[in-house]
């Protein structure tokens, strides 16, 4: 909306949230991003009625089977449509890449708000305990966890999202750091206004922005997450199909060589879906960034 001043100036009072969603579509990538990620979300919901076989279903006779019209995708060692088994391993896959996030969300955005709020001792302990996490390899630290809770597709969201909310932590507190210093929040205060309000109805709704921004990012890890630990034989349990553990017949050199149709479609599908969510991500980055006058 525009607003002429008494200086007869044009002033543009445009909502920041249709601003933002203009920066937005003006980013082609972050389109194509959001358009693929739509389509995947789409298929993988509805599964059961856009193919015609079921998850599970074996037919030894069928046994590694090139594509072709009864099964577009082939068909794996037991002879179950690898098709089919591709757009179930995407609910699984996109499943733990969402819940993972929103373990690191809340843990990273709550602990990072005391830190940056509270500061002395409550930041000295939290950011202490951030550097031990921060220390040792993600890979190294999840395989043994996996190891010691067992192969399950709950155990793989948890130890990812344990694991993984270190960054938004460190953001968020610097955000809180920032923000506390303002008028707004003296006046909170001076309105005797408690420590919970002022952070969590106050402070919290101005760090949106990078919360928005990780948690994006943060689902392409937690994908990839759960890519390496079935692949390893450490994550998503068979017969339940992921993208992760579907790649792991490229571990055998038979097929890694002659049966394409294995693996290469849930390769690609993984790298389909990060590349998308990465765009998605730089999107809103840019969108939401107030920086940016155009």
């Amino acid at each position: 909306m525009d607003v002429i001043d008494k200086n007869n100036k044009t002033l543009d009072y445009t909502p920041l949230w249709r601003l933002s969603l203009n920066r937005f579509r003006r980013n082609k990538l972050a389109v194509l991003g959001t358009i693929v990620l739509i389509i995947l979300i789409i298929t993988a919901i509805f599964a059961p009625l856009i193919v015609q076989y079921d998850r599970d279903e074996q037919n030894l006779l069928k046994i590694y089977q090139k594509p072709s019209k009864a099964h577009i995708l082939g068909t794996d060692e037991l002879g179950r449509d690898v098709f089919t088994r591709l757009l179930y391993g995407g609910r699984v896959s996109l499943s733990v890449g969402l819940i993972s996030t929103t373990i690191s969300v809340v843990i990273g955005v709550v602990l990072g708000i005391i830190a940056g709020y509270y500061g002395k001792k409550a930041d000295i302990i939290i950011m202490r305990i951030v550097d031990i996490f921060m220390c040792f390899p993600f890979f190294v630290i999840a395989i043994t966890m996996a190891a010691i809770l067992g192969p399950s597709i709950w155990n793989v969201m948890i130890i990812t999202g344990v694991l993984g909310w270190t960054s938004i932590c460190r953001m968020v507190r610097a955000e809180v750091m920032s923000i506390k210093e303002r008028e707004f929040v003296e006046a909170a205060k001076a309105l005797g206004l408690t420590n919970r309000e002022i952070m969590f109805k106050h402070i919290l709704p101005n760090t949106f922005a990078v919360i928005i921004v990780y948690a994006t990012l943060g689902i392409a890890n937690g994908i990839l997450s759960e890519a390496g630990l079935s692949f390893l034989g450490l994550g998503v349990k068979q017969p339940q199909p992921s993208w992760g553990n579907m790649l792991a017949a490229a571990q055998n050199l038979q097929s890694l060589q002659h049966r394409w149709w294995l693996w290469i479609p849930s390769g690609l599908l993984v790298f389909i879906t990060i590349l998308s969510i990465n765009f998605v991500g730089d999107g809103l980055r840019d969108a939401l960034d107030p920086k940016l006058k155009q």
